[in-house]
């Protein structure tokens, strides 16, 4: 029994002295271009990525062309520049649409 107890009670320490992580959700249909452009969500690759996932899973299409992704993460950039207040993934939708 002590050793029941003395486990159980290594095993309460051990998860207890393991750091708490916050778990933070965005809804990417409310992020401004100039949010996602100016870092103050995340990193604007993270996103960028998450939207060529999207709209590629829209698609259908499986495969990933890392040049590809690069100019059109460039291409938003630029959009966001001159429509700051835009949502991103209606700029995205606007310059990339669904059909490709």
């Amino acid at each position: 029994m002590t050793r029941l107890a003395s486990a159980l009670a290594l095993v309460l320490a051990a998860t207890a002295s393991q750091p708490a992580r916050a778990q933070v959700t965005v809804d990417l249909s409310k992020i401004t271009c100039e949010q996602w452009s100016g870092y103050k969500i995340t990193n604007p690759r993270n996103i960028a990525l998450w939207l060529s996932g999207y709209y590629n899973g829209k698609r259908g299409n499986t495969v990933v062309d890392t040049q590809a992704l690069e100019a059109e993460n460039q291409k938003l950039q630029n959009f966001c520049i001159t429509n700051a207040q835009m949502p991103v993934m209606q700029a995205a939708e606007k310059l990339f649409g669904t059909a490709k």
